[in-house]
């Protein structure tokens, strides 16, 4: 099979093409043909080698899949060869990632895919979707009639995150670029703030009458965690996906009672079958901002880590056309 297989740890140029063996099946795996994969910021953290001691090299890196199943393992149950498919194979996983024609993965993280979608749009979901679930349903506890602050609401987490905090019932305040506000607000935010002019501290404050949010969802990093104890109400929730670069006061986030949470998305099924739910019946839709193949991955990285394709802001997901 094709495979971009990660040589390095470095920049763009640390892949290669190469052709490789299709993995074995063992007992309860099945072997998916990847007909769509994407590009997250934990794809180019993992080649720039920020995770060294967990991914021995050379490697098959990617973390999201739609395809098709070829083969089942023994003690299979709820699929089939030719059932289409969706799901993120285990990051760090010893079987390799997505970045192949071919992906094997234990049946437990896998999904029969949305009817209604196509495998890129499927693809650009499954790391998403699963990281916005986690962090907003089952760390948050987001609620009806509470509020969530959600920064970086154009990226591919942030544009799923407002889309499910709306059908969670929230009202949705979100940071981006001023060129992405009105994007924003039609995924569903209440309020849009422009992180380049304006003081989101000062903003949240005036728009909530002084009183915070219940949630802020991080995605961004900077001082994020320090600064979001202003922005809270009392006994409010910080969740963040963002590794800290260096040590953050909190000490303020006493005087509000604040929880954090860091989350590093564990995958499973279930998650994964809520999203199937909500994206079959239109709650929430995918955003592609980019289309590459399989070759073009080292392009794909650049164009996620510029935030840009062409010349034009990048909004939503890379996704990448394997088959």
């Amino acid at each position: 099979m094709k495979a971009m297989i990660l040589k390095k740890f470095g920049g763009h140029d640390s892949f290669e093409l190469q052709d490789v063996a299709i993995p074995e099946v063992e007992t309860g795996e099945l072997l998916v043909r990847v007909i769509a994969t994407a590009i997250n910021p934990l794809d180019y953290q993992i080649r720039r080698g920020d995770y060294p001691e967990y991914v021995p090299l050379p490697a098959i890196t990617g973390h999201d899949v739609s395809g098709v199943i070829e083969k089942v393992g023994p003690g299979v149950i709820d699929f089939k060869v030719g059932d289409e498919v969706f799901y993120t194979p285990k990051i760090f996983g010893p079987k390799g990632g997505s970045y192949a024609e071919y992906n094997v993965v234990p049946e437990a993280l896998v999904t029969h895919k949305p009817a209604n979608l196509s495998h890129e749009e499927a693809a650009s979901m499954t790391l998403v979707g699963g990281t916005a679930w986690e962090s907003l349903v089952s760390r948050a506890k987001l609620g009806p009639a509470e509020s969530v602050l959600i920064h970086g609401g154009a990226g591919g987490v942030g544009s799923v995150a407002i889309q499910l905090a709306k059908t969670l019932g929230a009202t949705v305040y979100t940071t981006a670029r001023g060129i992405d506000l009105e994007f924003v607000r039609e995924l569903g935010a209440d309020y849009a703030i422009d992180f380049a002019t304006q003081d989101y501290v000062q903003e949240i404050a005036r728009l909530t009458g002084g009183k915070g949010v219940n949630v802020v969802f991080d995605t961004i990093g900077g001082l994020t965690l320090s600064q979001s104890p202003h922005v809270l109400s009392d006994g409010g929730r910080v969740v963040t996906l963002v590794d800290l670069a260096t040590p953050q006061n909190l000490i303020a986030a006493w005087g509000v009672n604040a929880e954090y949470h860091f989350v590093f998305t564990r995958q499973n099924r279930g998650k994964l079958q809520a999203l199937k739910t909500l994206l079959e019946n239109g709650r929430i839709r995918p955003i592609i901002g980019a289309r590459f193949s399989l070759a073009q991955i080292p392009e794909a990285h650049a164009a996620l880590e510029r935030g840009e394709v062409n010349g034009e802001p990048l909004r939503g997901k890379v996704v990448i056309s394997v088959s």
